[in-house]
């Protein structure tokens, strides 16, 4: 007779905690800071500092004076926000519409729902959406920019400008490696691929990423703009669409986050399948030049409804 031994659960353990697993992220995100900061020089570097450290306090004074938890500790999932958001701005925006983003994502996209892990969308790219529809202007790098900076039009916007004809990209002297490693105009964090690579790799190896999210967002992505080059080759080629513009950040930091993404493996590929269509189709039929913040934001309002759909039945269940 065997005596089987119960107890309460959860029976699953693990020594993470939100702290570790947010440190975790801001590693993988210190690659992309010094690409930011070698590119774009020491406001880069500023505002991703401000936006760690603002973060954190805006967090503390909502948890300690709005929802009165005395016993609040910082997790440094604030932080992550902060310097998520800093990736996703240019040097066009000033530190205090900044801040006023990053108050929206924090107050408005994040605790309204209930605070961490209740979050149905991204505060980040909450955060950077409001600011691209408040402060269009700043927002777009037309203002506001640094004497020692310097700047060009982005990638994608030469391609939307043009009508989307992916020779004016190459007249403006654009390479292949231009996208690659950084060389060109966009946010802080999109612009070097080769940075975000090695921060991602980190995140890989320290198991914190929900790797079928970006593999099938880029893989996405790529079949939709070779479909679109075979047409069409004006349109672009795939790898100019995987490098240009913040498809990379998106699909490696942004589309994986634990909270607003689905938890089961179809779920996932649901996930990134949506953001990658949404994503070519903004850029081809869209009034921003850019489709990940949107494309992302609404399949993050579809998770509840992917995670339900997806969910496996429970052995011996009987299907209704």
């Amino acid at each position: 007779m065997i005596r089987l031994k119960t107890g309460n659960s959860p029976h699953v353990r693990t020594q993470d905690t939100v702290r570790a697993v947010m440190r975790d992220v801001i590693i993988g995100l210190i690659p992309a800071t010094i690409a930011a900061t070698i590119f774009f020089g020491w406001y880069a570097l500023f505002l991703i500092v401000l936006g760690a450290v603002a973060g954190e306090l805006i967090e503390f004074w909502i948890m300690r004076v709005i929802r009165k938890q005395k016993d609040f500790v910082w997790d440094g999932s604030a932080a992550v926000t902060g310097v998520l958001l800093a990736m996703n701005v240019g040097l066009g925006t000033p530190w205090w519409v900044f801040l006023i983003g990053l108050f929206f994502a924090l107050v408005v996209a994040k605790h309204a729902f209930g605070g961490i892990g209740q979050n149905i969308f991204n505060p980040a790219l909450a955060g950077r959406a409001f600011l691209l529809i408040s402060f269009p202007t700043y927002m777009t790098g037309k203002v506001f920019l640094l004497p020692d900076a310097t700047t060009s039009a982005t990638p994608l916007t030469l391609f939307g400008d043009s009508g989307h004809n992916i020779q004016a990209v190459w007249d403006a002297g654009i390479t292949y490696w231009d996208l690659f490693a950084g060389h060109v105009g966009g946010t802080l964090g999109e612009t070097s691929a080769l940075a975000l690579l090695i921060g991602f790799a980190y995140l890989v190896w320290r198991k914190r990423i929900k790797l079928m999210v970006p593999i099938s967002y880029i893989a996405t992505t790529f079949i939709f703009a070779l479909i679109g080059w075979a047409i069409n080759p004006n349109l672009g080629d795939p790898l100019f669409h995987i490098l240009s513009g913040g498809l990379m950040l998106g699909a490696l930091f942004m589309a994986t986050d634990m909270v607003t993404s689905p938890m089961t493996p179809k779920g996932q590929l649901i996930f990134g399948f949506g953001a990658g269509a949404l994503t070519y189709i903004i850029r081809l039929f869209g009034a921003y030049p850019e489709g990940v913040s949107f494309s992302i934001l609404i399949m993050n309002g579809l998770v509840p409804l992917i995670d339900k759909y997806t969910q496996p039945r429970i052995f011996g269940e009987v299907k209704e």
